[in-house]
């Protein structure tokens, strides 16, 4: 029988198995933050145990890094004794540290792609769920837990279960205005929340294989909304022409190399998956959430749905939302273009090839805030910086701001804001604060408006 892309990088990390039950998989890379970090390098130190393979290791600061002016001293007490820890630790255990003000500083799942750290077929974990990302490159990437952020520092290794296979297949073509963003909400809003728990999940389809690297990237990033513990792309001429010449990517004959052996990196034609879905591209619309979970989506043209369900009922009572009710037309005042899954400099493409020439409502507060330094670079040689100030919105630094509400960029209570993140838990923007989950496209007509509306409409 044929393997899976999956089975095909997680079998080549297996160092062994433990009477036919959990795997030990050796670990390529480990990406560190400055949230997750403290407490695992407590415990090593604690224990005397030294860092594994400190040179397979990168950190950055970027979960409670300030977004506006960066190069003073940080205010908020916790975050500042958190960055300053994490500089303590790389330090003293010789890891690189992209920190506050370095070149390569930014988001950690926008970087590690953008140096060209993350690469097709590798094993790589971080003590954040979003690592998924990097499933965009055909890479086993996933979340892990502060002790797995200890177990993978002592022995570059971590004990698993082998997870389930999954694919969810997607073909047709998208209409105008359909997002990648759209198309992992709308697939989120068919399958549920749970659907993906226990299984790691390979996107398929034409629309994938169609698909920019930043927009794939978007897709896996949000494949953990889904329960699943990775998303996972086959890679391709995409691939490898988005990795060429970058800081960390392989070069010359050894990249070549490289390439022959990705290309192996398919699921093979009689290969057999746990579960599968499929969609058709033409279904899909521009999405929206109403909720407070990313399953709670709906068409941009649709009304909320009927549910019997007592969680919908508490959800739609915390949003101030009605079952029935269109989004349309809804005031919004707080707009959040950023975070992991939407940060990246096609995403700041779109935004300002939507707001050019016209200007932001006034009663919006729009905070755009690229995923790292390399982003803001580009925002500027590309004049985008222009386009974005002439029509009124302010470009902010580097950081996951507003996505979680660890620093200084919190939704105030009872604001709705259309954000490009990942979740719209409870109080996730700030305590009280209501989350409308939507793609880049969405939230600059939103921004020009000062309300919901339908952006296919507004299209040329």
């Amino acid at each position: 029988m044929g393997k899976t892309l999956f089975d095909k990088v997680w079998d080549k990390h297996v160092v062994d198995t433990i009477d036919n039950g959990p795997q030990i998989l050796y670990i390529d890379k480990h990406l560190i933050h400055e949230v997750t970090s403290p407490q695992a390098f407590n415990e090593l130190k604690k224990r005397k145990i030294p860092i594994a393979r400190p040179d397979k290791i990168i950190a950055t600061a970027d979960h409670n890094t300030p977004t506006i002016n960066q190069h003073l001293p940080v205010k908020d007490e916790l975050s500042r004794n958190q960055l300053a820890q994490l500089s303590k630790n790389c330090k003293e255990n010789n890891i690189t540290l992209y920190g506050l003000g370095h070149e390569n500083n930014g988001i950690i799942h926008v970087i590690a792609p953008e140096l060209g750290i993350t690469q097709p077929g590798m094993t790589m974990v971080c003590g954040d769920s979003h690592t998924s990302t990097h499933g965009a490159f055909g890479a086993v990437a996933f979340g892990i837990g502060t002790s797995q952020v200890a177990q993978v520092f002592a022995s570059q290794c971590l004990l698993l279960q082998k997870p389930k296979s999954l694919r969810v297949t997607v073909s047709g073509k998208l209409k105008k205005g359909v997002l990648p963003k759209d198309v992992i909400l709308y697939i989120i809003a068919q399958l549920g929340t749970n659907s993906g728990t226990g299984y790691f999940c390979e996107y398929a389809g034409n629309v994938f294989e169609e698909m920019s690297m930043e927009g794939r990237m978007t897709v896996c990033n949000m494949s953990i909304e889904m329960g699943a513990r990775g998303g996972m792309i086959a890679p391709d001429d995409i691939t490898f022409e988005y990795m060429k010449n970058r800081e960390f990517a392989p070069k010359g004959k050894i990249f070549k190399d490289k390439v022959a052996y990705w290309n192996t990196l398919k699921t093979d034609k009689d290969a057999i998956f746990d579960q599968e879905y499929s969609f058709n591209a033409e279904d899909i619309e521009p999405m929206l959430t109403y909720g407070t979970n990313p399953g709670m989506g709906i068409k941009i043209s649709e009304k909320i749905p009927n549910s019997e369900d007592a969680s919908s009922e508490k959800s739609l009572n915390y949003m101030n939302f009605k079952e029935g009710e269109s989004l349309l037309n809804k005031p919004i005042n707080y707009v959040f273009i950023g975070s992991c899954t939407n940060s990246r400099i096609e995403d700041f493409r779109v935004v300002a090839d939507y707001v050019k020439g016209k200007q932001k409502a006034v009663n919006v507060n729009a905070w755009l805030v690229p995923g790292s330094q390399k982003v803001v670079k580009q925002i500027q040689e590309e004049g985008l910086q222009n386009i974005f100030e002439d029509a009124g919105f302010k470009l902010r630094q580097p950081g996951c701001s507003a996505c979680l509400a660890m620093n200084d960029d919190k939704i105030p209570e009872g604001e709705y804001c259309v954000s490009t993140s990942n979740r719209n838990f409870e109080g996730r923007q700030g305590q009280g604060a209501r989350t409308i989950l939507a793609s880049p496209l969405v939230a600059a007509a939103t921004a020009v408006e000062g309300k919901i509306v339908n952006v296919v409409k507004y299209l040329n």
